[in-house]
């Protein structure tokens, strides 16, 4: 008996049963779809881990004042101020492993516009900041060190604050916004960055320079760093170096004793990332490998299906081998239909994982990373079910004996 006949047979067998047919395969398909889905939408959450670091830019230290401890009990972080501006000139020139640096002072404050107003955050900082995080401007420029040295009354504004304050359309560049009553030019509204992952939008802030928010917004000049940051960018690839270096720097200008808690906080934002990516990749295989458990169930429907079909062919199986046919033919036969009907789950699995990856991606607002791969294994992994969960019924037809077959009622 010929492959293309035997097939044929196969294809004919499943046909008269096309409602059972199809139910067996819905067992497969539901568990292709949902580890396809778990797979996607895990690729989709580290994506979407990896591009909300990547926005703060590449080899980045962030390095804040330490917090205060009164009476046995914490208090939050950069709760006292420890962090100078001496220290940011002795980290840009004493440690060769640090690229760049720059520091971030931070407060709320309502802007306003014409007729418009929007509460949001008005950053200090100096040209190196926009540098190290790479962000450019979308529309008109930066301020430069000259804006710095002579205190200049000009800001650039994130995405979000220029729609609020201006529309979606409007030209925010040139036109004038007030911070506590003072106005401001718009010289540069910034690229988008969007969210982090705990939510905070990057496009909803603006910026001042150092000078001008020291004197403008936080009522005069400080040596200390408050409420803000020294944001620094390591050499390439050098990030656990720089941090190393900072940190011994720091403790030895603040007089720290070598088993004394630093009175900063350095974070690693690559090595976050790395471990937020990586918990994110973990918990996506274990939901993967749970959805895996419904194409166990699936191939066990398959194999009761396969033993349900030999029954009721008991005697056309009988008669076959009786014409002829040999013990083989019969075993690649069942085999043909048990992969069939796997197969045909898995094409419908992957059809419904896709959909379901696509809706809830839309819902997270994720990327949807589809990898082809992915689908290739679906497939042939739903082929591999049906031939392991198919041999079972398929020996027990072929080892039937014809007279016990063509007897059987």
């Amino acid at each position: 008996m010929k492959l293309d006949e035997m097939v044929g047979t196969a294809m004919r067998a499943l046909l008269r049963n096309k409602m059972r047919t199809l139910l067996t395969s819905l067992g497969m398909a539901i568990g292709v779809g949902a580890v396809i889905a778990m797979v996607v939408i895990g690729q989709g959450a580290k994506a979407k881990v990896e591009r909300s670091f990547a926005s703060l830019g590449t080899n980045v230290l962030i390095v804040s004042p330490g917090s205060a401890v009164t009476g046995g009990s914490k208090s939050g972080q950069g709760t006292i101020s420890t962090l100078t501006f001496d220290d940011l000139r002795a980290i840009e020139e004493e440690v060769p492993s640090v690229r760049l640096a720059a520091a971030l002072l931070k407060t709320t404050s309502s802007v306003v516009a014409e007729d418009q107003n929007w509460t949001t955050t008005v950053n200090g900082t100096t040209p190196d900041y926009f540098t190290l995080r790479e962000w450019e401007p979308l529309e008109g420029g930066a301020f430069d060190a000259g804006d710095v040295e002579r205190a200049s009354k000009v800001v650039m504004i994130g995405e979000a604050v220029a729609e609020s304050l201006f529309g979606p359309d409007a030209k925010a560049v040139g036109r004038t916004i007030r911070i506590l009553n003072v106005p401001f030019q718009v010289v540069g509204v910034l690229e988008r960055k969007g969210q982090s992952s705990s939510g905070y939008d990057f496009d909803d802030q603006v910026f001042v320079p150092i000078s001008t928010f020291q004197q403008q917004i936080a009522g005069g000049l400080h040596n200390y760093i408050k409420k803000g940051a020294i944001y620094i960018a390591a050499q390439p690839g050098g990030t656990a170096r720089a941090q190393s270096d900072v940190e011994s720097l720091l403790r030895e200008r603040h007089h720290l004793a070598p088993e004394a808690p630093p009175d900063f906080l350095i974070k690693n934002l690559d090595e976050i990332a790395k471990a937020k990516a990586e918990s994110t990749e973990t918990l996506a295989a274990f939901l993967a490998g749970i959805a895996a458990v419904s194409l166990l169930v699936g191939g066990i429907g398959i194999m009761n299906i396969m033993l349900v079909s030999v029954t009721e062919r008991t005697r056309e199986i009988g008669l076959r081998i009786a014409l002829g046919a040999e013990p083989r033919h019969i075993l690649f036969q069942f085999l043909i239909e048990a992969v069939t009907v796997s197969a045909f789950g898995g094409v419908l699995g992957i059809a419904t994982g896709l959909v379901a990856a696509e809706r809830l991606a839309a819902h997270f607002h994720w990327p949807l990373r589809i990898q082809p791969s992915i689908l290739l294994i679906a497939v042939g992994f739903s082929g591999f079910v049906g031939i392991v969960f198919g041999v079972y019924p398929a020996r027990k037809a072929a080892r039937l004996d014809p007279i016990d077959a063509l007897r059987y009622e």
